[in-house]
Formats: C-alpha cells, sequence, structure tokens
C-alpha cells in the first residue's frame, strides 16, 4: 500500500541541494517515487490571517477526508461491497485519486488565483458542507426504500405460515359460494395427523373430507377446508386451540400487494442509479476540492514557517508504507538544518506550531494524503459533522 507525502522546503540555495540530493537517493535506492506539486501564487494575506486560516483549514481538511470516506463507504454498501463496482465509481477527473494527486495541475477556472486564500478557503468550505448535507438525507432516503423493499419481500418469501400466498394459490383450488367458503389453515408439520383426525369436528358445518394440502415447505403445508359461512368464527377459534393457523387471504389485497412490491423495485432501482451517479460525481468534486486544499495548507504553512514573500518549492513522494521509516529518516538528514528543534521532543515544539500535532512535526513541512478509502470502511453517512469554518 503506497503512501503519499506532500512536502514543502524553501527555495534557497542549500535546500535546493539537498532536492536534489533526495532525487537522486530515492531513484537509486527505489525508496519512493518524486513529483513535482505545483501550486501557483497565491494571495497570502497578513501574518495574523494566515494564523487563523491555518486552523481553518487543518479542521477542513479533517472533515472534508471525512466526507470523502464516508461517500466510498455508501457506494460500498449500495453495491453490497463489490470493490471492482467501488473502483469504478471512485475516479477523479476519469483517473484514481492516487494519479489525479500524482499528476496535479491548479484548476484556476474553479478556485480563481486573483482571490484571496481565505476566499478559496471558503469556496471548498461551501462544497464540503454541502455535500455533507446532501449525503446524509441521499443516503437515509435511498435506506428507507431499501428497507421498505426488504420489508415487503419477507412478507412475500417467508414461510407459508406468515408468506404471500398471491402466486402460490390458484382460483381454482377456492370454492366460494352464496353459503360455503374455503379457508387456508397452516399445519406444522408435526400436526399433520392430528389435523387429519380433527379438522372435521372442528365445526359441525365442516363439508366432510374437505381437507387438500395445497402446499408444503419445511415447517408445514397449508390446508384448505370447506365449510359453511357462519361457522367460519367458530371454526377459526377451535383451531387456534389445536395451533393450527388460518391463513388471512383475499385474493384482491395480495395481489395488491404484489403489485406494491413490483413498483418498490422500479422506485428502488431507478434511485440506486441516481444515487450512484450522486455519489460517482460529488466523490470526483470533493477530492478535487481536497487536493487543493492540501494544495492551500502547504502555501500557508510556508508562509508561516518560511517567511515572506512565500518562496518555497512543493514536491508529493510516493512510498510503499513498509518504506515510511526510511523515509522520513531520508528527510530528517537532509532537511533538518531547517529546524533542529524537531528532533526534540516534539510534543513540546508542536505545541506552538499552527496546523501541527506532536505525531506531524518534522523540520520541513509534511503532509500525508491517504488515497485509499476502502479500508477501515465505516457505517453509510458515520461521522458527518458539518461545521461552519
Amino acid at each position: 500500500m503506497a503512501d503519499l507525502w506532500l512536502i514543502s522546503v524553501p527555495l534557497d540555495k542549500t535546500s535546493i541541494t539537498s532536492v536534489e540530493k533526495l532525487k537522486h537517493v530515492i531513484t537509486r535506492t527505489n525508496l519512493a517515487s518524486c513529483f513535482m506539486f505545483p501550486i501557483p501564487d497565491l494571495k497570502e494575506g497578513i501574518l495574523d490571517s494566515l494564523l487563523t486560516l491555518s486552523d481553518d483549514l487543518s479542521q477542513m481538511d479533517t472533515l472534508t477526508e471525512s466526507v470523502i470516506r464516508n461517500i466510498c463507504q455508501c457506494l460500498r454498501d449500495v453495491m453490497e461491497g463489490s470493490r471492482d463496482k467501488v473502483l469504478e465509481n471512485t475516479l477523479v477527473n476519469g483517473v484514481d485519486l492516487l494519479g489525479y494527486a500524482t499528476r496535479f495541475e491548479w484548476d484556476k477556472a474553479k478556485y480563481p488565483t486573483t482571490n484571496p486564500v481565505t476566499c478559496l478557503k471558503d469556496l471548498i468550505n461551501k462544497d464540503v458542507l454541502q455535500v455533507a448535507k446532501e449525503l446524509k438525507s441521499r443516503s437515509a432516503a435511498y435506506n428507507s426504500g431499501k428497507a421498505s423493499l426488504q420489508s415487503l419481500e419477507r412478507k412475500l418469501d417467508g414461510t407459508l405460515q406468515n408468506r404471500s400466498l398471491t402466486d402460490l394459490i390458484r382460483k381454482e383450488d377456492l370454492v366460494v359460494s352464496e353459503y360455503l367458503t374455503t379457508l387456508l389453515v397452516f399445519v406444522p408439520r408435526r400436526s399433520y395427523a392430528h389435523w387429519e383426525s380433527t379438522y372435521e369436528c372442528l365445526s359441525d358445518l365442516v363439508v366432510p373430507r374437505s381437507s387438500r394440502k395445497l402446499l408444503e415447505d419445511k415447517e408445514g403445508g397449508i390446508f384448505a377446508v370447506t365449510l359453511f359461512k357462519k361457522a367460519v368464527c367458530d371454526f377459526k377459534g377451535k383451531a387456534q386451540e389445536n395451533k393450527f393457523f388460518v391463513r388471512e387471504y383475499c385474493l384482491e389485497v395480495e395481489e395488491k400487494v404484489q403489485k406494491e412490491k413490483k413498483q418498490l423495485i422500479v422506485q428502488q432501482t431507478d434511485h440506486y442509479k441516481v444515487f450512484v451517479h450522486w455519489l460517482k460525481v460529488h466523490f470526483s468534486q470533493l477530492s478535487v476540492a481536497w487536493i487543493h486544499l492540501k494544495a492551500l495548507r502547504v502555501f500557508v504553512e510556508s508562509a508561516l514557517r518560511y517567511g515572506l514573500p512565500v518562496r518555497y518549492q512543493a514536491l508529493l513522494l510516493q512510498a510503499d508504507r513498509k518504506q515510511s521509516k526510511r523515509l522520513e529518516d531520508e528527510l530528517a538528514s537532509l532537511f533538518g538544518y531547517l529546524d533542529p528543534t524537531a528532533t526534540a521532543s516534539k510534543a513540546e515544539v508542536a505545541g506552538d506550531i499552527p496546523g501541527f500535532s506532536a505525531q506531524e512535526y518534522f523540520s520541513y513541512i509534511c503532509f500525508h494524503i491517504n488515497t485509499n478509502f476502502l479500508e477501515n470502511p465505516l457505517n453509510c453517512t458515520e461521522n458527518l459533522k458539518p461545521s461552519s469554518l
């Protein structure tokens, strides 16, 4: 599994030399792949605004990744865990997220560089919050329709004791006249003999020898019995006492249930197509926003760490996770001079650095990008807690 390391170093003679050494080392040792990560000149604003902006961007980064992860999990849910289908629908401008990140180009049409960094942040924030909100409502609607269909299918496809009998009972199986009617009775398998010996005695108005077994499953069978209509209530009561279950059956109602099932299937199929398309489109859009957000963080942190006017070089390193420690050591060796305190207690140093936690503070600027959102699956829409920034 590959990790992406988005790093930034000052654009000075020493750092340029170190970058060239880094490229030589990782090429020679196959430690990582190196890509340029071009970030255009942006309007940095004043130092105080950058401090606040750094914190805002950090929160947005976490939220955006969470929403993207939940979009992936929703795709996984609706596609019943098919990894291949999920991968087909998690593309960013036609390529996978890894490919988009390693060939990143700033989208000036969507995020005009004439706007201040705070405005670009607000553009991204607005999109993320809107997608998070809509994802909740769309997934709830989809899951509600799915639950309704599953509930109806259980009713139609259960055991003979409780499932719909519409497609199983024929009209010719029923005797219906001015005085006579047919009842359908579920009899457990262990009670067949008891039924045959007692059904005629459950009412004085049962037609003798009218019992016929129409259907059977592993639990029991459906028996048709003919009797006079005025004896129905008495027969039902006696049948219940003997643990025979009279099925309430109305052809018109049963046909209505089947029609409802067909309508739900059509509706859910249409909803599936619309929902998958929405997830696919917004995965791409939000991933684009997320990588631009990473670029904004690099720019802001470079301004804070290396000073104004901003002069820095951003690189994207792709390394296997097994090589992470070696890569970190190599970077520390090459760029440790940028901040010697990075080798001291990180907990002491990072507390005063905007946008950095104790676990991620280095002498150089570094952001990790996780491009595999199929790991550590969540429930759909879990942890979506939009907050305005």
